[in-house]
């Protein structure tokens, strides 16, 4: 009998990617962070309307945590399942329907700090352009 090969499961949690408790991302943070090329993250913006990151002052985008998972589901539709763009674009469209919002947003107290670290964040990006 020889080895079983790897599980999915067990490989995709090796790749699996743990976004940091952070309000917004810098594109080479989400580049790298991903594993992606920034040329990539720019093309996909044109191909998935869930992907519009704000831009900074400098001109730099800046990305929503939303949209830094929304990228992790777009690389795992593309790269591991085999879904061409057209059709990983239907299946986000898909998936979103299907996911119901809360009437109302629940604030833990652990929320509120990383509001406020995320609040403090966007001070630091407003006063270094002072």
């Amino acid at each position: 009998m020889g080895a079983r090969p790897k599980s999915k499961a067990s490989a995709s949690r090796k790749d699996e990617i743990v976004i940091p408790d952070k309000l917004y991302f810098r594109i080479g943070e989400v580049a790298t962070l991903c594993k992606l090329p920034a040329y990539v993250l720019r093309f996909w913006e044109t191909e998935f309307p869930q992907l519009k990151p704000v831009k900074s002052s400098t001109g730099q985008r800046m990305y929503r945590r939303k949209e830094v998972e929304t990228i992790t589901r777009i690389k795992q539709l593309l790269y591991e399942e085999g879904f061409t763009i057209a059709g990983a674009r239907q299946q986000l469209r898909v998936e979103s329907k299907t996911q119901a919002p809360l009437p109302f947003p629940t604030q833990p107290s652990g929320d509120l700090k990383r509001l406020r670290h995320g609040l403090q964040e966007i001070l630091t990006i407003l006063s270094a352009r002072a």
